[in-house]
């Protein structure tokens, strides 16, 4: 099965075999024809199921058979999570537009950057705006830009929005967007909260489902080591030497972990940097493109690489620290064995997180043998909980009685 069926124009085929696709995926094979018949989809697909592609490609199509006017009017709105994943699908929309006889004008609006250039990129006239939401609102608050022609509204990563504050931010955008306007939302998942916020852009959405994500870990071979939170970072060590890892992604709980943790890897000799939201963006630009191109070999980073960027060839993924949900832990591990490669992923357990991946590994229906590395011996102590004295009755402060002990009264 290949693109052809889709009856895509020759500039846009020409630009697919130039980026290496070779067949569509299964999201694309369903959404793109839906995107044809101009209804509201609400898409649910795991990362790297090819979800960016599955819009770009029929929005680009419709785009070209139209004559684009000379005072460029704003067709299409790409909302994303982040600034790394908005530069992301910014440059898709290029790749694939490379070959048209006028190519469309794309303005990527991210925090970090100088406000005054996006300002005038947008002035001068442009056909594809992808933001993320905050920047977005600065620019909207200025009113400085016209979705008055706004023929697509797109949410790519969705209900990682959530995380952001992005249910706060969504009334504001919505109000300044016309009414007539296809919607497309894609998401890895649709918590109750996602499905309130779909309901404010669309009633009426087609729901396309894929694959559950649990059923994507086929070509993972997932390990869970049991180790003492001080023989941690020295069994990391270990492991990237003993099994010769080449580009490892590392998930720690936060951002000074993540930078205290790659000093020191950089002190034992190994090429590491970190990777979270306090750098500015031109660093994460940079220390991305480092190690996309592995002049760096471990990224340790915070949860923002966990989803929707495309770094190919990542052999091992390891949560240093446990993600927070079960949904976290798979869209960490699908950062590796991607397109159709074997890959590894890795958790460390102590005694304060076993139960918790106990849970996310009920909530993703596997069961993992609990290893030990012999020359970081574990023993699992089971934890008492300490029961505070019970209350005597009658023998309990008035909330009077404190204020008076504290001088209140």
């Amino acid at each position: 099965m290949s693109f052809d069926k889709f009856n895509l124009s020759s500039s846009l085929n020409k630009a697919i075999k130039s980026n290496n696709y070779n067949k569509p995926t299964q999201i694309q094979n369903k959404v793109i024809p839906l995107i044809f018949d101009g209804v509201d989809i609400m898409a649910k697909g795991e990362t790297g199921s090819g979800k960016t592609a599955s819009f770009v490609l029929p929005i680009l199509h419709n785009i070209e058979q139209n004559t684009l006017p000379k005072k460029r009017k704003i067709q299409v709105l790409v909302l994303t999570p982040t600034r790394e994943l908005t530069l992301q699908v910014g440059q898709t929309f290029s790749n694939f537009s490379n070959f048209f006889d006028v190519r469309p004008k794309i303005v990527a609006i991210i925090g970090g950057e100088d406000i005054g250039v996006q300002l005038q990129n947008i002035q001068k006239g442009c056909d594809i705006v992808v933001a993320t939401s905050g920047r977005l609102l600065d620019i909207i608050d200025k009113k400085q830009i016209d979705f008055s022609s706004l023929k697509y509204f797109v949410l790519d990563e969705a209900d990682k929005m959530l995380d952001f504050g992005f249910a706060e931010e969504l009334d504001s955008i919505l109000k300044v967007l016309p009414a007539k306007r296809q919607n497309l939302m894609f998401s890895a998942t649709y918590p109750m909260k996602m499905l309130e916020i779909a309901s404010k852009i669309t009633t009426k959405a087609i729901e396309v489902e894929i694959i559950s994500p649990t059923q994507t870990v086929e070509n993972i071979l997932q390990k869970a080591i049991l180790v003492s939170k001080e023989h941690k970072s020295p069994l990391l060590q270990k492991l990237i030497k003993q099994y010769n890892f080449k580009k490892v992604l590392v998930f720690m709980a936060n951002k000074r972990g993540c930078d205290n943790i790659a000093v020191k890897f950089r002190k034992y000799g190994f090429l590491a940097d970190s990777f979270h939201g306090n750098l500015t963006q031109s660093e994460r630009n940079y220390t991305l493109d480092e190690f996309k191109t592995q002049k760096l070999n471990i990224l340790f980073s915070t949860d923002i690489a966990s989803r929707g960027l495309h770094i190919d060839d990542i052999d091992c993924v390891v949560s240093f620290d446990l993600p927070r949900s079960a949904d976290d832990y798979i869209h960490r591990i699908g950062r590796t064995s991607r397109a159709g490669k074997s890959g590894t992923a890795i958790s460390f357990l102590d005694n304060d997180t076993i139960e918790h991946f106990k849970l996310i590994e009920k909530r993703c229906g596997v069961l993992i043998e609990k290893e030990t590395d012999e020359k970081f011996p574990y023993k699992i102590t089971k934890q008492q909980k300490i029961k505070g004295e019970a209350p005597i009755k009658g023998k309990r402060k008035s909330k009077k009685d404190k204020l008076r002990e504290q001088g209140s009264l």
